[in-house]
């Protein structure tokens, strides 16, 4: 617990303020929030270092402490930058709580981080996770800095403020010989359990005596017997600051287990401590103590949250009620009686839950926790009946709620947090108090003219939030599962010089105030940043001077690039802003300036409504970021009107037609184009512009996404029906049916329904050229549509040279990327066994014919070796015929060669022996890979066996150790590559001690001693002798 805070050696002295082996976390994208309306700063919280933050705040606003602790030098305790320094001695400690207290007091930010503090502790994210005892966390971290001031100027400045004396005195009835001992303290621990309040527990601890008598007596050293006696403890030494520790955790020796005590116990504001010291002749002012923190704890004994609530000694934050400001006190009391009759409304308890979080947005599921937290019900048991699910809720309210993009996540929008922040501060400070049945020993109280008492300001500082606080809410604190658990006195005789009261930078040393400086002028910069880049939206601002309507929209009348401009301006502006910004960029303009939204369709630009009121900010008027503008006059473009608005959108639609083709050709062919229409256009008009001689017009039943499935017709009753309304889109197809291709219709159920081929589209990419390798068209397809149909579509979309058709051809790509066999130009869609949607990628070279079959073929099956070749045959040619094309095309001779399947495994497979067979009868197909293997095949009935010959190491007797030679060879055997070409001379690995001899052809009825003697003729006839 507490890391290296907990080992008493030199470690202050580091080499690395960062932490050994830990790395530095990544700062967040957006520059921290500046500080409230309270001028102070809070701390963050790492995920359980509440404790350590609430005891820094303390220190902080113990003014005393924090200029003594200014007032250590460079020189004295060294340099963060010098930390790196091998044989620096840099006191790490002081130094970042001297840096932390200058960002607390100076940093313009909402909240500082103690991360570069931890980690100068020592600690781990693991510590930093993990929540301890403040109390101990208090001792600790004073040891530590004991320690790491030895040395210097400051090695003292623990015990100059928190540093005091306790007495015990035992008397002894008989000799009245007094026994003391002292015992040195920096805080007190006082009992909770059973007491009514502080000053019970003191009285309990420094005035009652405790009596040794009857069988419990004291032993005497004077006496030297046992004697009776009073024991006693006083206060012999008062510190400048009295921290009081508070047993609120006790053990039930009964349950055996730790709870915490919850019961009332009083504290005053101010304690006379006269009665508790051991000398009470001084002047009542050296005795008096005023109560300036009180450290608290919500929770239970293994768990919980601290805050604290501190007194502005210094007045260096702006304290400030409503309820002072009387013009306000009506709003209020309304504002309050609105608030109550919301308790029950989803909406305010949504936005105050939100409002409380540090986190700008969190997970919907988190909010739904923290609401069954907050109301003890959960939103499915209390309102989904009434509202719906949660996260559908937060949807229906984009005014107020901000989600993330995937939805899980939701924040409140900025301008609803600031007025739930303004309003809950209100109302928090303006309820009225509880019933106090305590008597506060404060004088002075009575004297204070209300809240405008120097240093009579009190603050509750919880984690990142800093709110003021009325002094009487410290009441609350007095019992409860949230109650005090730590209280903080400073005499009351020290005062403070008057150019400190509300001046932060009093007694900073220089070089701190620089960096202040520094990183707050980096800090606006930033925000400056931010702030342009989240209000900050681009506009396309589209000249009306640059277009012309055609074809039912607006179209560039150059290119796109030269008839927009991009404009950058502040949504918060407004759309007066605007319209002044657009006449500056445009001089020349003259006449009246119409702005309306515009959006780029399929069919050209068309505009919707004109941007009124100029008055409104631009995200007002939900302009958004990229948004496009139409500046005209709101009249006409180019001497055209333009009509406006969603009733006149352009659709684009396809318009198919049955193409005229020669009796008994195969396939069926289809004219396509496209034409624009309103999206208010009946469909008799549509029928009128289409149709004019008559016919029937048909639209895909299944919808412009899907494959079609069947045409449905549009009846006559539909005839009134607009485009929109019968649901035609961008890009959906109509087929048009002249009277004499009408026979394709039938009546099936009451519905006239088109029974035609599918239509699709099939992408078609251009692989003849290298710069055009990257583009490639949709072409529109049946399943019935030819081949050198598609092509010759593909190539006049591509906008290549016709010539092209007959030196090229399609061939379909694979999902690796891989091109597959070519198709041939005769077959459908369906005979090519195509789906719609597949790719083809157009190549140089002529598809074979429906006779012919285009093979891979590589020699050897080592694709490493020998690469993939292509080759189109017939499909009768022999084997015989197609190995010869082969070799002739890989610039291989000779007629020692014969030709294998390529099995599952990518290896050289069954042999194709019948070499006057033709490839047809062999079952070999269009795409298959056949392998080019070295070696004749050996005539029907025959087999092909290498020999291989061990020869003699050494002369030895005959058999001797022959069982362990055969042995031996058998697994060497199996290492070795035989090849079919001529055998080598010598052993192709002297180790093995083996020689290649040749390969025998032998009929497959032959004997072993046929095998045999065969052998040895071979070897004779390669060497000569026997060795």
């Amino acid at each position: 617990m507490f890391g290296d805070l907990f080992e008493e050696d030199f470690s202050f002295i580091s080499n690395n303020h960062c932490g050994k082996g830990k790395k530095s976390k990544p700062r967040e994208s957006e520059p921290p929030a500046p500080r409230d309306f309270t001028n102070l700063s809070g701390i963050k919280n790492q995920g359980g270092t509440c404790y350590l933050n609430s005891l820094l705040q303390t220190l902080l606003f113990t003014p005393e402490f924090r200029e003594a602790l200014f007032s250590l030098g460079p020189e004295e305790l060294g340099t963060l930058d010098d930390s790196r320094k091998p044989d620096a001695k840099v006191r790490i400690i002081p130094l970042q709580l001297q840096r932390l207290f200058a960002q607390l007091l100076l940093l313009d930010q909402q909240a500082a981080s103690t991360t570069d503090l931890t980690e100068s502790f020592g600690w781990s994210s693991h510590e930093e996770m993990r929540q301890h005892d403040v109390q101990e966390l208090n001792r600790i971290l004073f040891s530590a800095l004991e320690t790491s001031l030895v040395g210097t100027s400051g090695h003292d400045l623990i015990n100059r403020l928190y540093h005091g004396i306790v007495v015990n005195q035992i008397v002894c009835k008989e000799c009245k010989n007094i026994s003391e001992r002292q015992e040195d303290f920096l805080d007190l621990t006082v009992a909770v359990k059973g007491v009514a309040g502080l000053e019970e527990a003191l009285w309990n601890m420094y005035v009652e005596e405790e009596y040794f008598e009857n069988d419990n007596l004291y032993r005497c050293g004077a006496c030297d017997k046992l004697v009776e006696a009073s024991k006693s403890a006083k206060l012999r030494k008062l510190p400048p600051f009295l921290t009081i520790s508070l047993l609120r955790f006790n053990f039930d020796f009964e349950k055996c287990e730790r709870y915490k005590e919850t019961s009332c116990y009083t504290f005053p504001i101010q304690i006379n401590l006269r009665p508790f010291c051991e000398q009470t002749e001084m002047d009542d002012s050296e005795y008096m103590y005023e109560l300036f923190s009180v450290i608290i704890h919500k929770g239970g004994c293994y768990g919980g949250h601290y805050h604290v609530y501190i007194r502005d000694v210094d007045e260096l934050g702006n304290w400030q009620l409503q309820e002072e400001e009387g013009g306000l006190m009506k709003e209020k009391v309304l504002r309050d009686t609105e608030n109550a009759k919301e308790t029950e409304n989803p909406l305010a308890v949504l936005k105050g839950i939100l409002s409380e979080e540090e986190a700008k947005q969190i997970a919907v599921d988190q909010l739904g926790q923290k609401l069954l937290e907050k109301k003890g019900v959960s939103w499915n048991k209390k309102y989904r009946k009434q509202y719906g699910a949660l996260r559908k809720y937060l949807q229906n309210h984009p005014q107020i709620f901000q989600l993330s993009p995937d939805g899980n996540k939701v924040g409140l929008k900025e301008t609803h947090k600031l007025l739930i922040k303004l309003d809950s501060h209100g109302q928090n400070l303006q309820s009225p108090s509880q019933k106090n049945d305590v008597q506060w020993n404060c004088e002075k109280n009575s004297s204070r003219p209300g809240a405008a008492s120097a240093g009579c300001h009190w603050f509750d500082l919880n984690d990142s939030k800093v709110q003021p606080i009325k002094e009487k809410d410290i009441e609350k604190q007095f019992q409860g599962k949230e109650s005090a658990y730590m209280l903080f006195y400073r005499k009351a005789q020290l005062k403070r010089p008057p150019e400190a009261r509300g001046n932060p930078r009093y007694q900073i040393p220089e070089h701190l105030l620089h960096e202040m400086n520094a990183a707050n002028t980096e800090l606006q910069k930033k925000r400056a940043e931010c702030d342009s880049a989240n209000n900050g939206i681009d506009l396309h601002l589209h000249l009306s001077c640059c277009y012309k309507f055609h074809n039912g929209a607006l179209h560039p009348a150059l290119s796109w690039k030269e008839s927009v401009v991009d404009l950058t301006i502040d949504r918060r502006k407004t759309l007066g802003d605007l319209r002044q910004a657009v006449f500056q960029m445009l001089e020349s303009w003259e006449g009246d300036m119409v702005l309306s939204m515009a959006k780029p369709l399929p069919a050209g630009l068309h505009l919707y409504q004109v941007l009124d009121g100029d008055e409104l900010t631009l995200d007002g008027i939900g302009l958004a970021d990229g948004a496009d503008i139409f500046v005209w006059n709101g009249k006409e473009v180019g001497g055209t009107k333009v009509l406006t608005g969603p009733e006149h959108e352009p659709l684009v639609l396809n318009v198919l037609r049955l193409a005229e083709h020669n009796e008994g050709s195969k396939g069926q062919h289809f004219s396509e184009a496209q034409r624009v229409f309103s999206c208010s256009t009946s469909l008799g008009q549509l029928h009128s512009a289409l149709a004019p001689a008559g016919g029937i017009i048909l639209r895909n039943g299944s919808g412009a996404d899907t494959e079609a499935k069947n045409w449905e017709v549009f009846r006559e009753e539909d005839m009134k029906e607009t485009v929109r309304s019968v649901g035609l889109r961008d890009g959906c197809s109509v087929l048009i049916l002249d009277s004499h291709d009408q026979s394709f219709v039938n009546v099936a159920s009451g519905n006239l329904t088109a029974f035609t081929y599918d239509i699709s589209w099939l992408q078609v990419k251009n692989f003849c050229g290298v710069e055009e390798e990257e583009k490639h068209v949709k072409i529109t397809a049946t399943i019935e549509t030819v081949m050198s149909d598609i092509k010759m579509k593909a190539i006049r979309e591509l906008q290549l040279e016709e010539e092209l058709a007959n030196e090229s051809c399609l061939r379909p790509v694979s999902g690796n990327g891989k091109l597959l066999s070519p198709v041939p130009e005769d077959y459908t869609v369906k005979e090519a066994e195509l789906k719609m949607g597949s790719l083809l990628g157009l190549c140089r070279g002529k598809a074979p014919t429906s006779t012919q079959l285009f093979l891979y073929f590589m020699v050897g099956s080592d694709q490493n070796c020998s690469p993939e070749m292509e080759i189109v045959v017939e499909e009768t040619a022999s084997v015989r015929e197609c190995l010869s094309l082969m070799l002739e095309k890989s610039g291989l001779s000779g007629d020692s060669w014969h030709l294998r399947r390529l099995d599952w495994c990518y290896e050289a497979g069954e042999a194709l022996s019948q070499e006057n067979a033709t490839l047809k009868e062999l079952n070999v197909c269009r795409g298959d890979t056949l392998v080019i293997t070295e070696g004749k095949l050996p005539e029907k009935g025959f087999l092909k066996i290498p020999i291989w010959w061990l020869k003699p190491s050494s002369h030895k007797k005959h058999g001797e150790y022959a069982q362990d030679q055969v042995n031996g060879i058998t697994w060497k055997m199996e290492a070795l590559q035989v090849s079919a070409a001529a055998a080598p001379a010598e052993p192709i690995h002297p180790g093995l001690d083996l020689c290649y001899a040749g390969r025998i052809e032998i009929a497959g009825e032959a004997s072993l001693e046929d095998l045999k003697m065969q052998s040895v003729g071979l070897w004779h006839l390669c060497h000569g002798h026997w060795l």
